[in-house]
């Protein structure tokens, strides 16, 4: 969290609503998230299997939580070397573009 102040932020997961802390800079990812975590518990309550609200939301963090050990410690892969990697094509394909520009 940089200097930036706290404020809260009303969001709306499983059609509950939830107020919740966050720094300006951090609004984008936290409301990723909780349409990331709304998508998955909305999966969970659509088959049909679980019904209250509490038990999908244990099945969602386990399958959350189950994703990121997996993709941190499950066949060697990085996600900061990833998100590196992006970045660089990310640069490349901005110069390309650029460069495609100045020909019209």
């Amino acid at each position: 969290m940089s200097g930036d102040k706290i404020k809260t932020l009303d969001v709306t997961i499983l059609d509950r609503e939830f107020r919740v802390a966050c720094p300006d800079d951090e609004r984008a990812e936290l409301l990723d998230a909780v349409a990331y975590l709304d998508r998955h518990m909305r999966e969970i309550r659509d088959t049909g299997k679980i019904t209250s609200v509490e038990r999908i939301a244990i099945m969602a963090a386990l399958n959350i939580a189950h994703e990121l050990l997996t993709t941190r410690l499950g066949s060697g892969f990085d996600m900061s070397d990833f998100k590196r990697r992006m970045s660089s094509m990310q640069a490349t394909v901005d110069t390309v573009l650029a460069d495609q520009d100045e020909l019209f």
